[in-house]
């Protein structure tokens, strides 16, 4: 990867903040975006804007040409056997509560168990929460090792012939856990479970193979692969989606309505009511042909790379406590932290002020946080624009800010 060649292509990171310049260390909330996507948005909205599928002039055939393609280029990239097993949506978020409303409350019921494990993202707990509630099934956790991995004894241990929903993370946004999921789901088949991945954390950054894996579904975000906000991928295996109702009704799901009853257009459609997100879903399709033409493979060995340089270079900082596996080989591309006696806001506080952007909070993972021990923490996550020198800038601006904090206290 020529790292110089790739960072020309987002003109966002050539700026100053605060009179430094931009060392951004947050792509696993957002990734910034290449020229290539934002000349594709450009592009649609200046050239062929238009309503897909309704009608037959030429900007609607571009639209919808562009807007099917971009499914296309989704299937591929995750090698689905089917369009038709390509739903859009607005997000993770949207994708997993469409399962969790659909496929989770017409086939779970009172005594059945819906196993998820302590690092999930909220999107992949509530709802399986409310499902849980309004169906009087149980939800369990997988435990977690001492170090955040999970043992796939655990996992042997806890999901049953009661279980009938797995859902896990694929990569960890807070401990840069890259789970078994290929494992997890032979174990979950074998109990007659589905299995449900959260890929937000996963897809935009290792080659994911939904065949290989043998996930009954999995979801994933457009911005955090270098496409647009407010687009999303729910894969789901064709023959549990045709037997799945849509939980959206309106315009473009339908094929027929009566006065009193209606019905439903064919995969992938039924799941997609009303107007859908054309903008989003050709800048997602811009964005899939960018990270291939440079290569999963290298955007994961590069991340890989950066990430044991950053646990080499921060472990030796007095005071800092590095969460999640320090075997660079058990984790993807970030590193979440805290400094001793100074609050993760703080740190986030000063950091910007040296123009390095991180995350600070409990990022969407309170249970885990209670698991850590710990109320917030700090997390810097890497992508395919970063390089060594912005590690380095992190370094020194946690060295500042641990002085600083020994002086004022």
């Amino acid at each position: 990867m020529n790292i110089k060649e790739i960072r020309s292509y987002f003109p966002i990171l050539d700026q100053e903040v605060n009179g430094q310049p931009l060392v951004y260390l947050d792509s696993a909330a957002t990734s910034q975006k290449p020229v290539q996507v934002i000349e594709a948005l450009n592009k649609y909205y200046r050239e062929y804007n238009s309503n897909v599928h309704r009608g037959v002039h030429t900007l609607g055939t571009r639209a919808t040409d562009g807007y099917e393609g971009a499914r296309e280029k989704v299937r591929k990239f995750i090698n689905a056997k089917s369009t038709k097993e390509i739903i859009f949506t607005k997000g993770t978020t949207e994708s997993i509560n469409t399962v969790a409303s659909s496929y989770g409350r017409a086939n779970v019921k009172e005594g059945d168990e819906i196993v998820i494990t302590y690092m999930e993202h909220h999107s992949n707990i509530i709802p399986w929460q409310q499902v849980a509630i309004h169906t009087g099934a149980t939800l369990k956790y997988i435990p977690l090792q001492e170090d955040g991995t999970i043992s796939l004894d655990d996992v042997k241990k806890t999901i049953t012939k009661n279980t009938k929903i797995v859902a896990v993370t694929l990569v960890s946004n807070v401990l840069g856990v890259v789970n078994p999921v290929k494992e997890i789901a032979k174990i979950a088949h074998e109990n007659g479970a589905v299995i449900v991945v959260d890929g937000a954390q996963g897809v935009p950054h290792l080659k994911v193979d939904v065949q290989d894996l043998d996930c009954d579904f999995l979801a994933f975000s457009g911005h955090k692969m270098c496409g647009p906000t407010g687009i999303g991928v729910l894969y789901g295996k064709k023959s549990l989606l045709e037997n799945m109702e849509p939980v959206q009704f309106g315009g473009e799901m339908i094929d027929f309505v009566n006065l009193y009853d209606s019905t439903w257009k064919e995969l992938p459609w039924k799941f997609e009511g009303g107007t859908p997100i054309i903008a989003g879903a050709i800048g997602l399709g811009a964005a899939i042909d960018f990270l291939e033409e440079i290569g999963l493979d290298a955007i994961a060995e590069h991340e890989h790379k950066l990430a044991a340089y950053a646990l080499e270079k921060m472990k030796d900082i007095n005071g800092m406590t590095i969460y999640g596996p320090h075997d660079p080989s058990k984790r993807a591309g970030l590193v979440t932290f805290n400094l001793d006696d100074v609050h993760p806001h703080d740190v986030a506080t000063v950091l910007d002020a040296e123009g390095i952007a991180v995350r600070a909070g409990h990022h969407c993972a309170q249970p885990l946080m209670k698991w850590l021990k710990a109320s917030a923490t700090a997390r810097a996550s890497f992508y395919l624009y970063n390089n060594e020198e912005d590690i380095d800038k992190l370094v020194e601006g946690l060295i500042k800010t641990k002085e600083y904090f020994s002086d004022v206290f």
